[in-house]
């Protein structure tokens, strides 16, 4: 199994493919066997899709946008216009991808481009040892339940929903086919080495909580019977003020002040799955970036520039320390809100990544909600996450 990355820093689309794949070379050789593309809104995702189907040929071909940019061995890019790719030769490996637009059923989206991609890879009906997924914000937990129903519970899922740079919308995600604004790309990767992954925030809970009493889909409106976002200030100590008389972005303010659901417990210690508040309403009201239920206990956590910033380094060391082999490449998935509140250290954050995997070919995405596996639990959606993947030899 061989892995290279490449990036480039090219306004003009398709200037950007051939950039890529002069860099990666080929491998040498053929097509690669599997190629996930991560790219800023800068660049137009239909002339990408294009511009790498005529490159590359057929084959696992996985797209989606990335807030502001990437970063990866050469560096992090965060002006709008970075592009990076990550590419496997594996002969021995099997490998497959296929896309749908999210439509009325996301969960029916998310089984038919798992099957789908499954069938591509030649391995229907078995239970891959990767999922890479891309899917556009807002129903990312029906996608999961929708993927469980066709690789099982325990497959590793991992990933990010594509970003944009100002939550406008502008967001985009292809597969080999297809390109979409509100899709889900599904990759199944079958490599003939080992994978690991590992999944963590850089919060800890402050000790405040109570439990959800009303909601409806991603708005919550009430905590312990009272208005949420009223509570929220309360245990924020005044940092995220109610709305007045307009609806108010609290994205960037919410970033180091996230709620928390613990979701299971690793060695008697709670795991706190984020969710990252994004608009207070006049009515009390807060809408969320992950879904929550009636009878959820939600507990207050505080970050800092600091646990932003060293905590992918840690992540990427553990993920190398578990995969048990010579690591050929990774995937990094790094919290575009998270980036944006520590934007001017990023490369801080490339350099701990660095340090931590050595000399090995990776790339990383900006996501506005990442999917992966919390220590001991299945693949999970949370807000304000890191995650490193790992493949060896």
């Amino acid at each position: 199994m061989k892995v290279r990355t490449a990036q480039a820093r090219v306004t003009d689309a398709a200037r950007a493919v051939r950039a890529l794949a002069e860099e990666l070379g080929q491998g040498g050789a053929t097509r690669p066997d599997f190629l996930a593309i991560h790219f800023g809104v800068g660049l137009d995702a239909a002339t990408l899709h294009g511009a790498a189907q005529e490159v590359f040929g057929a084959g696992p071909l996985h797209g989606g946008s990335s807030c502001l940019g990437i970063m990866g061995t050469a560096g992090a890019v965060i002006d709008g216009a970075g592009i990076g790719a990550l590419a496997i030769w594996d002969a021995d490996g099997s490998f497959g991808t296929a896309s749908a637009d999210l439509g009325d059923d996301a969960k029916a989206a998310a089984k038919a481009a798992a099957n789908a991609a499954l069938i591509a890879a030649g391995r229907p009906g078995e239970m891959p040892d990767l999922v890479w997924l891309t899917v556009a914000p807002g129903r990312e937990e029906q996608v999961l339940a929708g993927l469980r129903d066709v690789v099982g519970p325990e497959t590793l899922i991992v990933g990010g929903s594509s970003a944009d740079n100002d939550v406008s919308g502008s967001w985009a995600q292809f597969g080999p086919d297809a390109v979409h604004a509100d899709g889900v790309v599904v990759s199944v990767l079958f490599p003939s080495g080992s994978v690991a992954s590992v999944y963590q925030s850089g919060y800890a809970p402050t000790g405040a909580s109570g439990v959800v009493t009303a909601v409806s889909g991603r708005r919550l409106h009430q905590i312990d019977g009272r208005p949420a976002a009223v509570v929220y200030d309360e245990w924020t100590a005044g940092a995220l003020k109610p709305a007045e008389s307009e609806p108010r972005s609290i994205l960037a303010d919410a970033t180091l002040w996230p709620l928390g659901r613990v979701t299971h417990h690793v060695a008697g210690v709670p795991f706190h799955l984020l969710v990252h508040p994004a608009a207070s309403h006049p009515d009390g009201s807060l809408d969320l970036f992950a879904d929550v239920e009636v009878g959820d206990r939600l507990w207050q956590m505080q970050g800092s520039a600091e646990s932003l910033v060293g905590r992918a380094g840690r992540v990427a060391a553990q993920a190398r320390a578990e995969v048990g082999g010579d690591v050929s490449g990774a995937l990094v998935v790094y919290c575009g809100g998270c980036m944006l509140a520590v934007r001017d250290r990023i490369e801080e954050v490339h350099a701990g990544i660095t340090s931590a995997l050595g000399d090995v070919p990776w790339i990383g995405v900006y996501t506005f909600g990442e999917q992966g596996a919390p220590a001991g639990d299945a693949s999970r959606h949370g807000n304000l996450m890191i995650s490193c993947t790992v493949f060896a030899e």
